[in-house]
């Protein structure tokens, strides 16, 4: 069997009982369930799990808190907070999706690329005397 040298589904796991502090990078996905004090960045999924607990400013492509989060949070694309989870920090992402029962102390700040460009279309169609709807 060959293996692939970039597998985006293995983990970097911080496991449950753990402390750790430091700064924490990684192409493939970071899981949280211990305490980690530092800085998290990934280029996969980081996920912060029930017992988990982050004191760090965390990067990801799609991140999901089901723990707590003490420091900001930028998610290249969705950031997810489930029911018991608690991110105290400002957040900024593509999409947000927050359960019943989820806490965000904080900021948030959206980019929607699609508002964007009917911004820009509009402009343009101003400029060339268009009509847009």
């Amino acid at each position: 069997m060959k293996m692939s040298k970039t597998n985006k589904n293995t983990y970097t796991l911080i496991g449950q009982g753990s402390d750790m502090e430091g700064t924490l990078r990684s192409e493939s996905g970071i899981r949280i369930e211990g305490i980690f004090r530092g800085e998290i960045e990934s280029s996969g999924e980081v996920v912060i799990g029930a017992s988990g607990e982050a004191h760090s400013n965390i990067k990801g492509s799609t991140i999901i808190v089901a723990g707590k989060v003490f420091g900001d949070v930028v998610a290249e694309g969705r950031l997810t907070l489930l029911e018991n989870g608690h991110i105290v920090g400002n957040i900024d992402a593509r999409s947000l999706v927050i359960s019943e029962g989820g806490r965000l102390n904080g900021e948030t700040r959206m980019d929607h690329p699609a508002a964007e460009g009917r911004a820009a279309l509009g402009k343009s169609a101003i400029q060339t005397g268009a009509e847009t709807v």
